[in-house]
């Protein structure tokens, strides 16, 4: 690990890591998508801790990796400290973050309903990311990712992805 700059702050890593974007969903940082759970500041650099979305994620080296990228380029010292518990939710997505992945024409998850009845139970109300209707049909449990299913809006006929909730 390379020795730290003494005027490299814990907010300034946060800010970089603003800027680490997701392999999978492009649109969303992993701070926006909140798999990073700390950053904290070491006699020899900084510790950045963070949580995959699940611990079967093919995301989670690649990830760590830009992590690891962008921190170097920066000029900053860090070693990535993966943790599993509490296990990531989607209620640490970030406001800006769901915003992003409706922007971007995925349906984000609801906030506040991550239990596994939210995923085996009763189907979920999601609205078009498009054209905001409730009008809309799961097409498959399965999506472009693990974390997303794939519906259809009735109205407006667009096709589109639900991050699932978890």
């Amino acid at each position: 690990m390379m020795t730290a700059a003494a005027d490299i702050s814990a907010a300034d890593v946060w800010g970089y890591l603003g800027d680490v974007l997701d392999p999978e969903i492009p649109v969303l940082s992993v701070v926006d998508l909140g798999i990073v759970r700390g950053v904290t500041r070491e006699e020899d650099g900084f510790t950045v801790t963070i949580t995959p979305t699940y611990s079967g994620c093919p995301a989670t080296d690649v990830i760590q990796s830009l992590i690891e990228e962008k921190l170097a380029a920066e000029g900053v010292a860090a070693k990535i400290k993966t943790v599993l518990t509490p296990p990531w939710t989607t209620d640490w997505l970030s406001d800006e973050g769901r915003r992003k992945l409706k922007d971007f024409g995925i349906a984000p998850p609801a906030p506040g309903i991550t239990s596994k009845r939210a995923l085996l139970g009763e189907a979920q109300h999601v609205s078009c990311p498009r054209c905001n209707s409730g009008n809309t049909r799961k097409i498959s449990e399965f999506g472009s990712t693990p974390c997303k299913a794939h519906y259809q809006c009735s109205d407006c006929l667009e096709p589109f992805d639900y991050f699932k909730c978890i």
